[in-house]
């Protein structure tokens, strides 16, 4: 299978690479390394990154970002850098993606604990998992050529342990290869139109 990851070098991006590299033609982007360089939250650099690569069998997509702040801090201009990048930075990539996968592709996105269990200074990130959750879900009825979309919504992970523990008290971090494991079942299962969630209580 050829694969292209995005954002295929950060801290859950690498293990998962790791992962598939094994069995498969594994392309890695990312917003300035990579194999090709792909901005989410710029519809024209996803295109031309794309281009680049002709046709792919699956496609990860394992960045984004949100602004994480007190509510009462957040300005509407801190809300748009969540919907331009995680938000709609993975439906253009499922909109433009889509002409690129082979008959019978996948495309899988990337979301996390904050759409069910948010916790303080996640307003923004919160509500943007959220959204996809809810694309991912409704899109999954209308894409055609056999095109599955699924979305993996992770926990803490364990390498962000300590960088995120303050956040997350009481929290359990999620195994790497647990949350492996989550992409692989979304790349190699049959399903569509599924969270696949991957918590530690």
């Amino acid at each position: 299978m050829k694969i292209l990851i995005i954002g295929g070098k950060g801290t859950i991006g690498q293990p998962v690479t790791e992962h598939f590299q094994i069995e498969n033609e594994v392309i890695v982007a990312g917003r300035s390394s990579g194999e090709v360089n792909i901005d989410i939250a710029d519809i024209n650099s996803i295109e031309k990154g794309l281009k680049t690569l002709k046709k792919v069998d699956a496609i990860v997509c394992i960045a984004g970002e949100a602004k994480w702040a007190n509510f009462n801090e957040l300005t509407e201009e801190d809300y748009y850098i969540g919907l331009r990048s995680k938000l709609m930075g993975q439906v253009n990539l499922v909109r433009i993606g889509k002409n690129y996968l082979t008959s019978g592709g996948s495309i899988t996105l990337s979301t996390g604990i904050l759409a069910d269990d948010p916790v303080i200074k996640t307003t923004s990130a919160a509500m943007v998992n959220g959204a996809i959750h809810s694309f991912v879900k409704a899109v999954a009825l209308e894409i055609e050529n056999g095109i599955r979309v699924n979305a993996v919504s992770l926990g803490m992970v364990e390498d962000a342990y300590e960088k995120y523990k303050d956040y997350f008290p009481g929290h359990n971090p999620v195994p790497m290869k647990k949350a492996v494991n989550a992409f692989v079942r979304s790349v190699n299962g049959k399903g569509s139109g599924e969270i696949i969630r991957v918590y530690e209580k």
